[in-house]
């Protein structure tokens, strides 16, 4: 009784359920809209675009790498215990850092409460938070009347403004316009992008009357300079000595920079790049500690299922890890959007997203207690990754599969990084957003359940190119969104595009895969999508997002994937199928029908199976 007690098998699928659906839910109250506080914060599409690909880069290199070392000294259950509570610390860091703007929250909250409709318009290449405010500059005319006096500051301000010293740059990160004071009106533009100082001058000898701005000063004032500074200062001009001045600090910045290293020249950067390094700094650091949860925690579940022979329930938790990500991206948005612009005095709402993720991963933890753990003790020559590296490399269906899941990675992220940022220019809060993830995730698991017969009629091939065009359909559809709810329909296909097409993906692997060896190259394939895809696509996508525009990006994905799956469909009829025989399935099915004295029919059998395999590889 008691070895039957201590080896529950539904007890152990149970407790591997509640956490996975626990942890998802903490993951989906925070992930999802990390890329929203990262615009709300003053960053530009491409250094959130830098971020969340270090973030899939980092997982992607330590997830194996920290599994491994955990079972190799056999610290499975005090890993996942040390990666919760410090993932839960380090997500609360973010928190610390202030914004580049500390009007940016408050102008946000204005903006989704009010749904303006005075959004950018599609096509406007600024993607700064500023063009979201519902306010714009207004023009100051400059009149013929306006005394020398002014002309002075102005040109003196226009000059200052092209000196590369530390406060210009402080100025310029704060979003201070030098054409607003010149009384120019122009578009909002991109934050950290600027024209060339050619150009800017030209635009500031225009303002001023066609001169150049070094002419504005008059004899008058020169005479007047000269009796201030004396007669070592005759025939200076103010310009030349702020010239001389400048490149004074500069090399005193430069010597600075390299006195102190990497802190130095944080001081010496402007408040938007200082803040992009310490969010950088914070998100790698909290995906180093988060990354060895997911992987160790499978790894042990399915360990202790091999040796109590039920491999068979393997997975079902899956399904429950979906619906507590359908619950917690959608509770997350209705708490955040019911909550007024600020909690207590100056913490931005948004913050509750943060407080929503630890809350949920520290409920976890007293489950993560007893989650069931096997090992077997043998540590093996080799980790099971590099042999279905192997696997994957000796098949060329396999390759291509593997390039498809690449893609898909790529695509994926760049749904994931900027869905939020059009839907938020189109007005939408973070309930719209909310609700359109959740109804992702629940037709992906309502498809779920017709898995078998969706392959039967389909087939590997046919499924994959389906959801690839799926993919694409919903990308194009993105760049044309209208309303704050106009994203909710197009999200039914994600049953397609994020599920279907990874059920080929799998059946893939299970035609190319040795026995035992099923997981492992699966976990390949997701890999290469999560980590290498996401993390190239997101460098990629954010710097197509910051150049052009969202809309611009959308439809470039989807054309990509559409080309895509036709490439996929030629190269797929050309390579020859080749499906490894898998004898320990094929045993396990006809244990009933065959005895161990039946050597003739076992022989019998085993000659049936070898001749099936032939004509497969044949055709």
């Amino acid at each position: 009784m008691k070895k039957s007690r201590q080896w529950d098998v539904r007890r152990a699928v149970a407790l591997a359920s509640i956490f996975h659906f626990l942890h998802s839910y903490a993951t989906a109250c925070l992930i999802p809209f990390l890329t929203l506080y990262f615009r709300q914060l003053g960053l530009t599409a491409s250094m959130t675009s830098i971020i969340m690909g270090t973030k899939y880069l980092v997982g992607l290199v330590w997830s194996p790498v920290s599994s491994f070392l955990a079972k190799y000294y056999n610290k499975r259950r005090t890993v996942i215990l040390t990666s919760l509570l410090c993932s839960l610390g380090a997500g609360l860091i973010l928190l610390l850092i202030p914004p580049s703007d500390t009007k940016a929250a408050g102008e946000y909250c204005n903006f989704t409460l009010l749904r303006s409709t005075d959004y950018a318009p599609p096509g406007t290449p600024s993607l700064a938070y500023k063009t979201l405010t519902p306010s714009t500059p207004k023009s100051h005319g400059i009149t013929h009347t306006t005394h020398d006096s002014t002309r002075t500051d102005e040109a003196a301000t226009a000059l200052r403004l092209r000196l590369d010293t530390p406060s210009a740059a402080n100025r310029a990160s704060k979003d201070v316009a030098p054409t607003a004071q010149l009384g120019l009106q122009t578009e909002p533009k991109k934050v950290g992008s600027a024209k060339p100082i050619a150009e800017e001058g030209e635009d500031a000898r225009q303002a001023l009357g066609g001169v150049e701005p070094a002419a504005r000063w008059s004899k008058d004032d020169e005479r007047e300079q000269d009796k201030i500074s004396g007669p070592a200062a005759a025939g200076r001009s103010p310009s030349r000595r702020r010239v001389r001045s400048a490149e004074r600090t500069r090399e005193e910045g430069k010597e600075e920079q390299g006195s102190k290293g990497f802190l130095g020249s944080l001081n010496v950067m402007d408040a938007q790049h200082q803040l992009f390094f310490l969010v950088l700094i914070a998100v790698g650091l909290w995906e180093a500690l988060a990354a060895p949860l997911e992987w160790t925690v499978d790894d042990g579940l399915y360990e202790y299922l091999d040796f109590v022979d039920s491999t068979e329930r393997y997975g079902k938790h899956r399904l429950w890890a979906l619906l507590g990500a359908a619950f917690g991206v959608c509770s997350a948005g209705l708490l955040v959007s019911s909550l007024d612009c600020f909690i207590g005095a100056h913490t931005p709402r948004s913050a509750a997203h943060f407080y929503a993720y630890a809350l949920a991963t520290a409920s976890a933890l007293p489950v993560a207690v007893f989650l069931p753990m096997h090992s077997s003790g043998q540590r093996e020559p080799s980790p099971r990754a590099l042999r279905a590296l192997q696997l994957v490399s000796a098949d060329s269906r396999a390759v291509l599969c593997a390039v498809a899941a690449f893609v898909l990675g790529a695509a994926a992220s760049t749904v994931d990084n900027f869905l939020f940022w059009q839907m938020q220019n189109r007005g939408s809060h973070e309930l719209h957003m909310g609700v359109a993830a959740a109804v992702a995730l629940l037709a992906e698991i309502a498809l779920s359940f017709f898995r078998g017969k969706v392959l039967r009629v389909l087939g590997q091939t046919g499924t994959a190119v389906l959801g690839t065009v799926c993919l694409a359909f919903q990308c194009l559809y993105y760049s044309f969104l209208w309303s704050p709810w106009a994203v909710l329909p197009i999200q039914v296909l994600s049953a397609f595009s994020k599920g279907a097409i990874w059920w080929a993906l799998d059946a893939q692997c299970d035609d190319i895969s040795m026995p035992g060896m099923e997981r492992s190259v699966q976990r390949v394939f997701r890999s290469v999508s999560t980590g290498l895809g996401g993390g190239l696509g997101s460098f990629a996508s954010g710097f197509v997002a910051q150049r052009f525009s969202l809309e611009v990006l959308y439809r470039a994905t989807a054309a990509t994937l559409l080309l895509w799956s036709v490439g996929f469909l030629i190269i797929q009829s050309r390579i020859p199928r080749q499906k490894r025989l898998n004898y320990s399935r094929l045993l396990a099915a006809d244990t009933s029908e065959v005895s161990d004295s039946d050597s003739d029919q076992e022989r019998d059998w085993f000659v049936k199976a070898m001749k099936d395999d032939s004509l497969n590889n044949n055709h």
